[in-house]
């Protein structure tokens, strides 16, 4: 019994440790906040559209998920590379997951380094790769595909602005 125990602990600790990284200091992005971004959530033959709002406010990272008709689905805050809830919402890890991810997509290139090191791999130009098991495939700076096995996310900004 006692060997059960520790094998179900080691396993819920295991799982714990697989999220993914957030770095302490939010890197420098490819394009200036705020950001609105569409998304498109594929799992098998399910399809769910989406909306992101990305605001700088201080130091912190304010994350607002929303549904086609602006229900909010998730509101996060990052700060100092912690979650935290904002808003009444409950909890919503998948999402959280979608947001740290999303964050180290739209990372610039030389901004990678704020990442630990061994939990990510700039592939090439097109491509990086972040620990758990994400894969970022880029056909342009804000428009990529997020994907780990059975689940992918198409990601397209919806507010860039031109400088003239």
């Amino acid at each position: 019994m006692p060997r059960i125990l520790l094998l179900v602990a080691s396993l819920l600790l295991g799982a714990c440790t697989a999220r993914t990284p957030v770095p302490q200091v939010a890197p420098a992005l490819v394009a200036p906040l705020p950001l609105t971004l569409q998304i498109r959530r594929e799992q098998a033959d399910a399809l769910q559209d989406w909306l992101l709002v990305i605001q700088q406010e201080g130091s912190l990272l304010r994350w607002s998920l929303l549904d086609p008709l602006g229900i909010p689905l998730a509101r996060q805050l990052l700060d100092a590379g912690k979650w935290h809830n904002d808003g009444l919402l409950p909890p919503n890890s998948e999402a959280r997951e979608l947001f740290a991810t999303l964050l180290f997509a739209l990372a610039r290139a030389d901004a990678l380094h704020a990442y630990p090191p061994g939990s990510w791999q700039q592939v090439n130009d097109e491509r990086r790769r972040l620990e758990p098991d994400w894969v970022i495939d880029y056909h342009g700076p804000l428009d990529f595909t997020l994907g780990k096995t059975g689940l992918n996310y198409r990601i397209r900004v919806l507010n860039l602005e031109e400088s003239d």
